[in-house]
């Protein structure tokens, strides 16, 4: 666990690890399908969709072809950027977290599936882009939307090795996507990813709570 702690970079996922963005992504999805005449679940039946590109999400859960779930994600989008984008809340003592690891010294980087162009606005929304030296997601094209693509981004922006970084992350995208690119991935479970998923996946780690997480690097200390 040394070896983990002591790298100088940390890459952090957003839904589900720095924020819990549930109401809005779900509330987004009921609004895609409303519009577009299929069943809308209820909320708590749509978590499924936290974690994973939109376009899988869609395809997979709600049995749509490619084509039909592009225009879902363009109406999902219709809502989330007047009104879903801000149904979300900072999981208590990530800000802590943060500042903690930017005043050791360590570079803090925001690497999610998520729209970079509504990531940062999250970021500064929640007062937390004051401790995130790069924010690295996906493009509204749809590029980039795989959790490997963004790590690996992220890492040659920032100029890092393998072997300087670490991911944390709540679900098994987080995890591969950071073993594909040769890091380990501390996962979290106070998001929507469980246990056995994570651990399944190859999480070098496993940690219940934000406080669990911040203790790895004040232990360091």
């Amino acid at each position: 666990m040394k070896a983990i702690t002591e790298r100088q970079a940390v890459l952090f996922d957003l839904d589900g690890t720095l924020t819990d963005p549930a109401e809005g992504i779900t509330r987004s999805v009921q609004e895609a399908l409303r519009q577009m005449g299929r069943p809308v679940p209820e909320r708590d039946k749509l978590l499924s969709f936290i974690g994973p590109p939109l376009l899988d999400s869609f395809q997979e859960y709600c049995g749509m072809e490619r084509e039909e779930a592009e225009k879902a994600i363009r109406l999902y989008r219709g809502y989330f950027s007047r009104q879903g984008i801000w149904e979300n809340r900072v999981y208590p003592g990530i800000p802590e977290l943060l500042r903690f690891l930017t005043e050791q010294g360590r570079q803090v980087i925001l690497a999610t599936s998520k729209p970079a162009v509504f990531a940062s606005q999250i970021l500064e929304r929640f007062k937390l882009a004051p401790y995130v030296s790069l924010t690295a997601g996906s493009e509204l094209d749809g590029t980039r939307s795989r959790k490997d693509e963004v790590i690996a981004w992220a890492m040659e922006r920032a100029g890092l090795s393998p072997e300087e970084a670490v991911m944390v992350g709540d679900r098994e995208y987080d995890v591969r996507g950071a073993a594909a690119c040769g890091l380990p991935c501390i996962g979290v479970l106070y998001g929507y990813g469980s246990r056995a998923e994570l651990e399944r996946a190859g999480a070098a780690l496993v940690v219940p709570t934000v406080e669990a997480l911040t203790a790895l690097w004040k232990e360091w200390r």
